[in-house]
């Protein structure tokens, strides 16, 4: 594609060289560059691209944008390359990515879900509703990328860096994909990862403390006002109207809005709901009448997804019978996931890690749970610290029995963190022990149950892999659960 038609819509450029040349491919990742590539200079948190770009120029790159204030005398007297100089790279990436791939979400109808809590869950009930109803459905989230229904590769964050999400999104539009479905991140919308997609629908599922640290959100405010990003490129949005935050969201008028909730007023109303240990039913309002469904995912957020879900599937064409045989069907990896295994025991995956997560389905299962509640969590490391105690805490406090170990320690020593949380244990009467090593305290939490009792093991969910000073280990706990239970039983 022609350099000035890749430029078009960023505002401030500065130029020297030639903008008619004809670019092959463009990046930010210096490892990616190859000759005829355009590479764009964008700092991020662990690195500045800025550092790369000698490695670049000698690897054939023919462009080279770079954000204003960027020292770029070495390069000013290469009449082989053109540079660009703009206010904001990251910004400038995403408007790049669009252009370069013909802005493939104006050619499908696009749905974001954002919010704490509920994302993953809410973005595969209205794919499998669509799904059922007939419709070419792409999802891009936390646990991977799917197109027409198959999986095409597993997600390495939940929202994609712009050029990744542009390329995905045009590989949709080549397989006729008429609907995408995505989570949308916070970060993903701080660091304008979504700027320039054409948003028909934005979800507001619920909004609590998370992702406050030195490289996500300084505070609350910022992690708010992140979130809420989505609703100014939306031209619809639904919004949980039981949450605190999502009424003032509503008021802020960003776009139409349309509410759905449990217990005030809303466009959308659940009542008369019951939960069990397998499923949550519930009567609502479908087209005209209002029906019972029951949904295979246990506790009171699987009803508020359910109504989220609902909303966009019901606006994009979704008939009652088809949305209640898909609620009923839906399931969601690493999401209140119970795992089958050959002692009969109720073990749930989740992928709770933050403190109000923790809480929801620890009480979600103590409700309905005849014999003990058996915590298994941590948390992960590189990330906000004063959640550890409060997760501790919330452990003691509901559970019957906490084993408090690892999760993803990352760059941190994984006996520090699990003192952190321990200190939030102490403060409760909750009997707990530590043990550092994942596997080791699942395989003791098997051990102490009994078919009365459920195992929950909390933090990693769809992960497959526990994530160490840098290196990836697989960690797939169902298999991990099944490997156990087998050595036991031998």
């Amino acid at each position: 594609m022609e350099l000035k038609k890749i430029l078009q819509g960023i505002d401030g450029i500065k130029a020297k060289g030639d903008l008619e040349l004809n670019i092959e491919d463009l990046t930010n990742d210096s490892r990616k560059v190859k000759k005829d590539s355009m590479f764009i200079a964008v700092k991020g948190f662990e690195t500045d691209g800025h550092k790369y770009i000698k490695d670049v120029v000698e690897n054939g790159a023919r462009v080279i944008m770079v954000e204003e204030g960027a020292d770029i005398k070495e390069l000013l007297d290469r009449k082989d390359l053109t540079i660009v100089m703009v206010p904001d790279t990251r910004r400038a990436l995403a408007i790049c990515s669009c252009n370069f791939y013909d802005n493939p979400s104006s050619k499908f109808v696009l749905v974001g879900v954002t919010g704490t809590k509920g994302k993953t869950t809410t973005t595969f009930m209205i794919k499998h509703m669509l799904e059922k109803q007939g419709k070419k459905v792409g999802l891009i989230g936390t646990i991977a990328t799917y197109i027409n229904g198959k999986k095409m590769e597993e997600s390495s964050r939940t929202t994609p860096e712009s050029i990744e999400l542009q390329k995905k999104f045009a590989e949709m539009v080549k397989e006729k994909v008429e609907v995408v479905v995505m989570e949308v991140s916070s970060q993903s919308l701080k660091c304008d990862r979504v700027y320039g997609c054409k948003f028909d629908i934005g979800v507001f599922t619920n909004f609590s403390e998370d992702h406050i640290s030195p490289k996500e959100h300084p505070d609350m405010e910022d992690y708010f006002n992140s979130k809420i990003k989505l609703f100014d490129m939306c031209k619809l949005g639904y919004v949980n109207t039981d949450d605190l935050q999502g009424c003032r969201l509503v008021k802020m008028n960003k776009c139409e809005m349309k509410t759905y909730g449990i217990d005030n007023a809303a466009d959308l109303l659940a009542k008369d709901i019951t939960i069990t240990n397998s499923y949550a039913d519930f009567k609502v309002k479908l087209g005209q009448r209002n029906e019972r469904v029951k949904v295979g995912i246990p506790g009171r957020f699987s009803v508020y997804n359910s109504l989220a879900a609902i909303s966009v599937a019901q606006k994009l064409g979704a008939t009652p019978e088809v949305i209640k045989e898909a609620l009923e069907e839906v399931r969601v990896p690493g999401r209140s996931e119970l795992v089958s295994n050959n002692k009969e025991l109720s073990i749930m995956i989740d992928y709770a890690h933050s403190p109000e997560s923790l809480e929801n389905i620890l009480s979600a299962v103590k409700d309905y749970t005849t014999g003990r509640v058996i915590s298994v969590f941590g948390c992960g490391g590189d990330r906000d610290s004063k959640k550890r105690p409060i997760m501790g805490e919330i452990s003691g406090r509901i559970a019957d029995y906490t084993i408090i170990t690892s999760d993803n320690p990352r760059t941190e020593e994984p006996e520090k963190i699990v003192e952190q949380v321990e200190e939030g244990m102490k403060k409760t009467n909750g009997k707990y022990e530590c043990i550092v090593d994942r596997r080791e305290a699942i395989k003791k939490a098997i051990t102490m149950a009994n078919k009365r009792d459920i195992i929950v093991l909390a933090g990693k969910g769809h992960e497959p892999y526990q994530e160490i000073n840098h290196k990836t280990y697989p960690f797939d706990e169902r298999i991990i659960v099944r490997e156990i239970i087998e050595e036991l039983e031998n």
